[in-house]
């Protein structure tokens, strides 16, 4: 049994060492801050949008939890930071983040018991229904969020009274990115542990899982929860940069945008929500400059395209641009070892 234990750590510990690629994804990451000063507003917004597709990527890829109700977590977190922002009740971005986060993580607590009852069916027409009646809670009590017209008045104080938000974005985007960072080690140990083995298990076969004594309800919860946080820390990092919050944080569009993003980026894989964001972005602002009015028939297009391609397919050829990537460096750096190499012969 102590060899088998053993060998688990060896292996846990393998999958959770950091690959090289993935050191370079964040230093690349930071590096947008000084390389694209023009983009701070568009890297902003993805930033926020990868955060909020990793939390859905985590109930759907790992727990095989499929949901359109993230946005009632995301818009409950978006008006309670503008409302405490607001009335003064915390004034501190950070402190207001972290608490906007436990307050949708205890509705996801709340509402789980819910959700993981009956079919992956039901649990759509559940997390729908809870996002919209939130959106009609918003729109009844329209003297306290602003109904229609939106929250407005949010009164943002700097990030740890240093730092304040400017109009060019350059503080939101390094304060979502630095955010963004934090939660997703979070998440990453949560999936590289124990814990984030019996998520995959009982993806699998929630039966089995449970046959050979994994508690697959106390399992979804925790997750559901964790997921849950996340979301609202996207949200509350949503009305914090704009300083407003609308109803719109609780339209099913919202929640149906990380499905076309975990299409695109592909869901399991911690990465994929966070490289989807960034090509959803993107690719929506280019089209969107190019044919204002058919913007979501493009994007529409390319999603067809890549069902039809098949990911496979698409991941085959990325793997062949990956691998001539890595031979190029591989090249470059042997060429200065192989002349540093020669210069002793030559004297």
């Amino acid at each position: 049994m102590g060899q088998v234990f053993d060998q688990v750590s060896a292996y846990l510990g393998r999958r959770s060492r950091w690959s090289p690629a993935e050191v370079a994804f964040w230093v690349f990451a930071f590096a947008t801050i000084w390389l694209f000063p023009g983009k701070y507003l568009i890297m902003k917004d993805a930033a926020i949008l990868a955060l909020f597709a990793l939390s859905l990527d985590l109930i759907l890829g790992y727990a095989g939890i499929i949901s359109l109700g993230q946005a009632a977590f995301f818009g409950l977190a978006g008006y309670f930071s503008g409302l405490i922002a607001k009335y003064g009740f915390i004034n501190e971005p950070v402190i207001a983040l972290i608490c906007s986060g436990l307050v949708a993580a205890a509705l996801g607590f709340v509402t789980s018991f819910l959700v993981l009852r009956g079919s992956d069916l039901t649990r759509l027409m559940v997390t729908l229904g809870v996002s919209l009646m939130l959106g009609e809670i918003a729109n009844r009590y329209s003297n306290l969020t602003g109904g229609a017209d939106g929250l407005q008045g949010v009164d943002i104080a700097p990030v740890l009274g240093l730092f304040r938000f400017d109009l060019y974005g350059r503080t939101g985007y390094v304060y979502c990115l630095v955010a963004l960072f934090i939660c997703f080690l979070l998440a990453r140990r949560v999936v590289y542990s124990p814990f984030g083995l019996s998520l995959r298990a009982l993806k699998g076969n929630a039966l089995r899982a449970s046959a050979i004594g994994i508690p697959v309800k106390r399992r979804m919860i925790a997750i559901y929860t964790f997921s849950a946080g996340l979301a609202g820390i996207a949200g509350a990092l949503l009305t914090q940069t704009t300083a407003f919050c609308s109803l719109d944080v609780f339209s099913f569009e919202r929640s149906a945008d990380l499905l076309l993003v975990l299409i695109i980026g592909g869901s399991g894989y911690l990465y994929g929500g966070l490289i989807g964001a960034v090509i959803y972005k993107f690719l929506q602002d280019w089209i969107a400059t190019l044919t204002p009015q058919y913007w979501q028939f493009w994007i529409g297009f390319v999603l067809v395209v890549i069902v039809l391609v098949g990911r496979e397919r698409v991941e085959e050829w990325t793997g062949i641009a990956r691998g001539a990537i890595v031979r190029l460096g591989a090249r470059l750096v042997a060429r200065p070892a192989a002349i540093g190499g020669a210069a002793p012969d030559e004297h």
